[in-house]
């Protein structure tokens, strides 16, 4: 698959490393969809990475040519409605899932959204996981998508073998040394 004609997307849950990756990948080379609708805070100090006409996937295609050759983030869910007459190169972040929901959660206290009930984070954990499963599983049977998955904690620990990993999926021209030099452990903020 040809990298120039390949649509880059980055994917997983919320909070699981995807504005990391892009910023990684912008720093390798390669020029993210943005729109800058969305712009840095204090859960995301470096950005978020967004594009906005992503969320409406199902009903706009329109920008999808245009994305040739470049990076976009999208939820894991999107990854659905992605038509099959473009290729993807689909780089995809797990996170630990209890992580993913004290990020959220603490997403939500700082700006007032968090609601009591709802499922348990067991509950949540084990819904997430079989979503997750779902998706990768689908998406790896897609002739049109070919995809790596990136381990955000393995990341932060060890960058470098993943990074060879990247820079091997998406064509061997990636500026690694700057692709390294984004990790930053001081954003590693919920632990498990």
């Amino acid at each position: 698959m040809s990298l120039e004609n390949a649509i880059i997307v980055v994917s997983g849950l919320p909070r699981s490393g995807t504005s990391m990756m892009m910023k990684m990948l912008e720093a390798g080379g390669l020029s993210p969809v943005t729109d800058g609708v969305r712009s840095a805070d204090e859960d995301n100090p470096k950005g978020y990475y967004e594009f906005e006409r992503v969320k409406k996937i199902k009903e706009d295609k329109a920008w999808l040519p245009a994305a040739r050759g470049k990076v976009v983030k999208m939820i894991a869910q999107l990854l659905l409605d992605l038509p099959p007459e473009y290729p993807y190169k689909v780089v995809f972040m797990r996170r630990d899932i209890g992580e993913i929901l004290a990020s959220q959660r603490q997403m939500m206290v700082r700006r007032g959204t968090l609601k009591e009930g709802g499922p348990s984070d067991e509950e949540m954990g084990q819904m997430l996981s079989k979503h997750l499963e779902h998706v990768m599983g689908w998406a790896k049977k897609q002739s049109c998508m070919d995809c790596i998955e990136v381990n955000y904690n393995d990341m932060l620990a060890a960058p470098a073998a993943d990074i060879v990993r990247l820079n091997e999926f998406l064509g061997g021209s990636l500026d690694t040394a700057a692709m390294s030099a984004v990790v930053d452990k001081n954003l590693y903020r919920q632990r498990k």
